[in-house]
C-alpha cells in the first residue's frame, strides 16, 4: 500500500552559538514529517501489514528529504531518530507498525550504513501535539555526544484519522559536547554499539 500523504514538512535547525561560545562548524539537525491517512482509524484490525509497508516507504522518503535538506552526502549523516503521533481514532500499535518492522532499512540506506538501533518514540494526540524525536549516532549507540532530541509538531495534525510520521537526521552531535564517552573518531561501526 502507498501512503496517502496530506502534507510533508521539512525543517533545518542550525546552532551557531551556545552559552556565548561559537559552535564551529554549526550543528545541524533536519526534520522531515509526513502527515498521512491512517487506513485503520476507528476500527480494530489484527493484521497491520499495510502500515508496516507504509513505514518502509516513509523511511526512505523522509530520510532522503533530511539528507537533502542538510545538503550533505548520505555518508556525512551522523545521527538519526524516528517518531510517530497517532490521531485519536487510531491506536498506539499503529505507530509501532509504521516505525518498527521496516522503516529502519530504507532510512539506513538514505544515511549510508546505520549499524545502530534507530531511537524512536510514539504517542497519541490531537492537532498540534508535539513529540520529541530521540537521536543517537547512526553507527555506534555509545557515542554520548550524539544523545539528543528534536521536537516535531504540525499545527494542523494529526486529525483523528491521521498519523504524523517524523524522521530526524543530523550532520553532527550536540553543540559543544563534553561529557566523555566514545568519540566519533573511535567508532568501529560493527556491532551498532561501539
Amino acid at each position: 500500500m502507498t501512503a496517502m500523504i496530506r502534507k510533508i514538512i521539512v525543517q533545518v535547525d542550525e546552532t551557531r552559538m551556545e552559552m556565548g561560545q561559537a559552535v564551529h562548524p554549526p550543528t545541524r539537525r533536519a526534520l522531515a514529517m509526513a502527515v498521512i491517512a491512517n487506513p485503520f482509524a476507528g476500527k480494530y484490525v489484527e493484521n497491520l501489514d499495510e502500515l508496516i509497508a507504509i513505514g518502509e516507504e516513509l523511511g526512505g522518503l523522509l530520510g532522503a528529504k533530511c539528507v537533502q535538506a542538510l545538503g550533505i552526502s548520505p555518508g556525512q549523516a551522523q545521527s538519526y531518530g524516528k517518531a510517530a503521533i497517532v490521531g485519536e481514532a487510531g491506536e498506539l500499535e499503529h505507530a509501532a507498525a509504521i516505525l518498527h518492522p521496516k522503516l529502519g532499512a530504507p532510512l539506513r540506506l538514505a544515511v549510508e550504513k546505520g549499524a545502530a538501533l534507530v531511537p524512536s518514540s510514539k504517542k497519541r494526540g490531537g492537532l498540534g501535539t508535539a513529540i520529541d524525536v530521540p537521536l543517537g549516532h547512526k553507527d555506534a549507540a555509545f557515542v554520548r555526544s550524539h544523545f539528543d532530541a528534536m521536537e516535531a509538531r504540525v499545527a494542523d495534525a494529526p486529525r483523528a484519522n491521521e498519523i504524523v510520521v517524523a524522521v530526524v537526521v543530523t550532520d553532527s552531535g550536540r553543540p559543544l559536547p563534553r561529557v566523555g564517552g566514545l568519540q566519533v573518531h573511535d567508532i568501529k561501526g560493527e556491532d551498532g554499539l561501539r
